[in-house]
């Protein structure tokens, strides 16, 4: 006869926090638990806080003007037209989903313009090279020269709004490491297959 197993249907695809794939918390005292779960709650709060900025991006329904990160976010992308959550793909080695992205013709200018605006949730302060990757991959895709266009490219964080300058010697850079790595790991796993 099989033994009959429960069916937690609930928790198909779900991780417990303290799960026996992660046994590290095996080893933490009071504190580091009470650390680590709090850390881990605040992850599960910035993945929810994105699904909300999509939802109110796509929908068009703007937040009071309070300076709060998430209200600003929402209110420039929906200001500015953008698109939320839009994957760039370079290789099944590269690919990133941008928060926030929309190119465009300036109307000043009369160049087109790269808008990329990321939401950070968290208090760790975030670095402006998630953006040039998000950018290199945009230009690799889609061919764009990074001499030709302009770009805002911004995070969303701690209520303030950080506008960065980018160089396109920095992105030209990250392009250049993108493909070597893709034909590094693409290498690696012919290798790995023999």
């Amino acid at each position: 006869m099989k033994f009959q197993f429960r069916d937690h249907y609930r928790l198909v695809d779900k991780h417990a926090f303290m799960s026996a794939s992660q046994y590290h918390w095996l080893n933490y005292d009071e504190e580091k638990l009470r650390d680590r779960f709090t850390t881990a709650m605040a992850a599960a709060l910035g993945t929810r806080k994105h699904a909300v900025a999509k939802e109110l991006i796509e929908m068009g329904i703007k937040l009071p003007d309070t300076g709060q990160t998430l209200n600003s976010y929402v209110n420039d992308c929906i200001g500015y037209r953008m698109q939320s959550e839009i994957v760039l793909y370079y290789s099944d080695n590269c690919f990133g989903t941008t928060d926030a992205i929309d190119f465009r013709i300036n109307p000043r200018t009369r160049k087109m313009r790269l808008r990329i605006f990321d939401l950070k949730t968290g208090t760790t302060k975030a670095s402006p090279k998630q953006l040039w990757i998000y950018i290199a991959l945009f230009c690799l895709e889609y061919e764009v020269d990074i001499n030709e266009i302009e770009v805002d490219a911004r995070i969303y964080q701690n209520d303030v709004i950080h506008e960065f300058e980018i160089d396109p010697l920095d992105i030209l850079e990250v392009m250049a490491k993108i493909k070597r790595n893709d034909s590094i790991i693409d290498e690696a796993r012919e290798e790995a297959q023999l």
